[in-house]
């Protein structure tokens, strides 16, 4: 049994073109954002022979066009419930008629009194707690906010929940194979990868995560092998 896993970072934010820590910020998407999420929607109705080509043109529309379900199907969308990815997941789920399961758990991580600072205004405010948030985020925490560890704990959770509900969807159909999608956050995403691939939680910055970025994981049984990272659809 196979559980495709579309992984997906949500789309750009407004005020994205500088970086700061939104965290648990409630930010919309910008335009550009919600065209980066079409085209995510487009490259999964693409690879998904069950909905019909013509609902490419649906996607701005709304009225998906739909014929016989099919393994690669997608059968579920979970998503953090800040709107910046539930609006993300709205978008992809819009072509097969889902809704998308909110899951809060996946929201970004909490940075503390760095919420809604740049990375500029950071590093001249507390130079030595950033460079040692940057060197090591396993040790170091961004100042009042969540730890890695905090954060892999709740997203790990998280993550089984997701997993066991497609195992029990499985069991209870005909169809063996499942296709997902889940729309968070570059650290939720980043700590997931590093979950799948093994790697130390001390390098989730050596894992890069844009905006509207797609990731595949196929999880065959309790084994992951990664297909993609930080995928861009152009």
């Amino acid at each position: 049994m196979v559980t495709k896993i579309y992984l997906i970072r949500h789309g750009e934010t407004e005020g994205a073109e500088t970086k700061r820590y939104k965290g648990h910020l409630d930010v919309p998407l910008s335009e550009n954002g919600i065209e980066q999420m079409k085209r995510v929607a487009s490259f999964i109705v693409g690879a998904d022979p069950c909905v019909c080509p013509e609902s490419d043109k649906s996607l701005n529309k709304g009225q998906p066009q739909r014929v016989a379900p099919t393994n690669n199907m997608l059968t579920a969308i979970y998503s953090s419930d800040l709107s910046r990815a539930v609006k993300s997941a709205e978008i992809i789920a819009g072509p097969y008629g889902l809704k998308p399961v909110i899951i809060p758990e996946l929201r970004e991580r909490n940075f503390g009194i760095w919420e809604g600072m740049s990375f500029d205004e950071i590093k001249e405010k507390h130079p030595d707690e950033f460079k040692a948030w940057a060197s090591n985020p396993l040790e170091h925490s961004p100042m009042g906010g969540e730890s890695t560890i905090e954060v892999r704990d709740r997203t790990v959770r998280a993550l089984g929940k997701i997993l066991n509900q497609s195992t029990e969807h499985r069991t209870q159909s005909t169809d063996r194979n499942k296709t997902i999608a889940i729309v968070a956050h570059g650290g939720i995403n980043r700590i997931m990868l590093c979950e799948f691939l093994g790697i130390p939680l001390e390098n989730i910055f050596r894992v890069e995560q844009d905006y509207g970025c797609l990731n595949i994981i196929e999880m065959w049984d309790d084994y992951p092998v990664v297909k993609l990272i930080n995928g861009r659809i152009l």
